[in-house]
């Protein structure tokens, strides 16, 4: 199958499997209000594109190109992002559910996560650091052998984090969701 070049197009309302998108390399595309659930998007590029109001839950993304991407208020529920292509891959997440995802091993150095939730994702071995997580809830977020190296946390809540088993030089927290770093003592701090 031919891949196919779009450019500054805009999509809206798309059902994955009701109205499938063509195979191939999207650039400065907008995409809204796309239902992309349990799709295969294996061996797609979107580079510069923005999606909102989106549902990407359980898609398959093997070899899925993204590259300077904005994704706001999407649903991108157990996506296993580590699949995707990891070559110049860039992401900003505002307002987004990523419940059950994994980044498992990649370089997400200046990421932006914005208001999302991160329940139970999976940053093991991902080097974070300079990214910024503001207003994210991260409670049983897996964060193992991670790279949070000035990584700005101050205004989110509900990690656990291991400065044994993780590297925080430099890693910014608040005054209040500082107990994060003292999970692991199981003590209690008032």
């Amino acid at each position: 199958m031919t891949e196919i070049d779009f450019e500054a197009k805009e999509f809206a309302g798309l059902a994955y499997g009701a109205c499938d998108l063509e195979k191939g390399n999207y650039e400065t595309c907008a995409f809204r209000d796309c239902n992309f659930g349990e799709a295969d998007l294996s061996n797609f590029s979107f580079t510069e594109c923005e999606f909102e109001n989106c549902d990407f839950s359980n898609a398959v993304v093997t070899n899925l190109a993204l590259k300077d991407v904005n994704f706001k208020n999407c649903k991108l529920l157990g996506l296993l992002f580590y699949e995707c292509r990891q070559f110049l891959f860039s992401a900003r997440f505002e307002e987004c559910r990523l419940n059950l995802s994994s980044f498992y091993k990649m370089g997400l150095t200046s990421t932006r996560f914005h208001k999302c939730d991160l329940r139970e994702v999976d940053f093991s071995g991902t080097d974070l650091a300079n990214s910024h997580f503001s207003e994210c809830n991260l409670a049983a977020t897996i964060f193992e052998n991670t790279v949070l190296e000035k990584v700005d946390l101050r205004s989110s809540f509900n990690f656990s984090i291991d400065p044994e088993r993780n590297r925080i030089t430099g890693a910014q927290f608040s005054a209040v969701n500082v107990v994060g770093l003292l999970d692991k003592y199981n003590i209690v701090v008032d």
